[in-house]
């Protein structure tokens, strides 16, 4: 049977929907991108903001259509929306013939079998412990660079977010199982270990009794086909002294965080439920900066959020002029329901939020360009990603550019030069966001 697998939302989803690819490939499933050539169609879901539930809800609809049009004989809701919104996605949708929780993707060919019977099966394993998942995942990300994901959940409980309710508590991923993950990775020509969570910084703290990031980081950079291994979703104030260290000395570790903080003023900290004042971050960013002085340093934020004013919003401007990120992006507050925040009152209306956001990516903008600027002259490890015809060039990665999220680097050279290889490079100019180089040698 064909199968059809449509992944929407952050990495941590990709790779669950990775590992469900990897077991149903096992299993002899033979996988299709045509909607009209597949007998099942898997979509696993978002629903972290308003935005992201909106599409995955349009997709699941979208897809339904092949059910009533095409071949399909079975449309599967995995992830997200499945585990939040089980009973009103099976009493709205009747295309859809099964629902399969965040914490029981091990369960997708259940699933298709239960289905295949005549079922229509409602698998939501308990959100506690980690699934047994496929040993091998089917890579879509090109290959040579790969999120791994080494914990599920989050006990932080911020008051905008509904993270818990859909993916449980905080919980560690064993770290034999992510060194074996990791060992096959890199056998399949993976370059690159992106370390994803809903919160790194805790990594081992309920396996091990202390923060053990550091200590995996020192394990992982022992695979010698990994070249580069770079740390997402950072929470500030979980940042310790080993961890640094590790950052600091471990040459594969990219001197590169992402911190996300969400707002600056103590105000709306306290409202959001984060663990960090104003002084906090700007003590955590100066000292991380002292240490590794070539850090590069990303965050996100929330502007909107409930209550918030035009004073908070400058002090929110302000200190991203203050403490100029490297990289920032920006989210409009989205009400949550089921979430306190969503029950605050001064709700923000679109078209402040929007200006607002569109404040801070102009004062980012400027920053980012004085940034690059500041890169011309200096000679930079490069990961090449492609070619790009259009250009005549080769686009690439520095250690401080995330696949997606970040900039890139193009450089114009006769020399041939093959995806996954890693350069030498001296950066000639600057554009908004991204830069210029030229080579200079190859690894």
């Amino acid at each position: 049977m064909k199968i059809l697998f449509i992944s929407l939302g952050c990495d941590k989803n990709l790779i669950d929907s990775e590992r469900m690819l990897g077991k149903l490939a096992g299993r002899g499933y033979e996988m299709t991108d045509d909607e009209t050539d597949a007998d099942i169609i898997i979509v696993n879901t978002c629903c972290f903001i308003d935005s992201a539930k909106e599409e995955s809800i349009n997709t699941i609809l979208d897809m339904a259509q092949y059910k009533k049009d095409g071949k399909c004989q079975a449309l599967i809701v995995t992830g997200c929306v499945a585990e939040r919104y089980r009973q009103e996605v099976l009493d709205e949708i009747p295309e859809v013939d099964a629902i399969v929780g965040t914490n029981s993707y091990n369960k997708i060919e259940e699933a298709i079998l239960a289905v295949g019977k005549g079922g229509r099966p409602s698998i939501l394993e308990p959100l506690t412990g980690i699934p047994e998942g496929a040993k091998k995942r089917i890579l879509t990300t090109g290959g040579f660079y790969e999120y791994i994901k080494i914990a599920e959940g989050c006990d932080k409980h911020c008051t905008y977010c509904a993270i818990p309710k859909m993916r449980g508590g905080f919980r560690s991923v064993p770290m034999e199982e992510l060194i074996e993950e990791a060992r096959d990775l890199a056998a399949q020509g993976v370059r690159e270990l992106i370390l994803v969570a809903q919160e790194t910084t805790r990594y081992g703290v309920d396996l091990y009794g202390e923060k053990s990031l550091h200590i995996l980081l020192q394990k992982l950079a022992e695979i010698e086909e990994i070249k580069w291994l770079r740390i997402l979703y950072c929470y500030p104030e979980e940042i310790y002294p080993e961890l640094i260290e590790t950052i600091k000395t471990e040459p594969k570790v990219c001197h590169y965080l992402d911190l996300p903080i969400q707002h600056s003023a103590d105000s709306i900290l306290r409202r959001m439920g984060r663990r960090t004042s104003h002084d906090d971050l700007v003590s955590i960013i100066s000292n991380l900066r002292e240490e590794i002085p070539d850090i590069a340093l990303r965050t996100t934020l929330i502007t909107g959020f409930p209550g918030e004013t035009e004073e908070e919003h400058n002090e929110l401007m302000d200190f991203i002029d203050e403490m100029e990120f490297d990289r920032l992006g920006v989210f409009t507050y989205s009400q949550e329901e089921g979430t306190p925040a969503a029950e605050m009152p001064d709700q923000i209306d679109e078209d402040t939020k929007k200006r607002r956001q569109d404040e801070l990516m102009t004062l980012q903008q400027d920053i980012s360009c004085a940034k690059g600027e500041e890169m011309i002259g200096r000679t930079l490890e490069v990961f090449i990603e492609g070619f790009m015809s259009e250009n005549n060039a080769y686009v690439g990665r520095t250690y401080a550019d995330t696949p997606n999220v970040d900039g890139l680097i193009f450089i114009q050279t006769d020399e041939v030069l093959n995806s996954g290889d890693f350069v030498q490079a001296k950066v000639t100019g600057a554009l908004e966001y991204d830069l210029v180089g030229e080579l200079i040698s190859v690894d």
